[in-house]
């Protein structure tokens, strides 16, 4: 069955960084374009990033635009969110999705397969 295992969440300091990986197992990753969400505690899920199958497309939501940066490797089945300048309103769960090709999507109701989700928690 398809899985998605996200990984590298923490606590840090605000102003640190934390890389996020996600593996992915069970489908033809790179036929697949990927997202990044997060969801704090009484707020709706949100979008952050999300990646072409090949990784030529990218988007970022505003809120971490300039410092979050989504990469992929296809051939190791991996996705990552590379997080910079962590701010205490980055804290979240933190999740990996998958989305069949085509329109790059913000929409979760899009994505077809989700991780678990890591905890990212930024202390102030």
């Amino acid at each position: 069955q398809v899985q998605l295992v996200e990984s590298g969440g923490g606590l840090v300091q605000a102003g640190g960084s934390l890389r996020l990986s996600c593996a992915a197992s069970g489908l033809t990753f790179s036929s697949y374009n990927m997202g990044w969400f997060r969801q704090a505690p009484g707020k709706e899920r949100e979008f952050i990033t999300t990646i072409s199958w090949n990784g030529g497309r990218t988007s970022y939501a505003d809120s971490v635009r300039g410092r979050f940066t989504i990469s992929r490797d296809n051939a190791k089945n991996m996705l990552y969110l590379q997080m910079n300048s962590l701010k205490p309103e980055d804290t979240a769960v933190y999740y990996c999705a998958a989305q069949q090709p085509g329109v790059l999507s913000t929409r979760p109701e899009t994505y077809t397969y989700w991780g678990q989700g890591t905890q990212v928690t930024v202390s102030s």
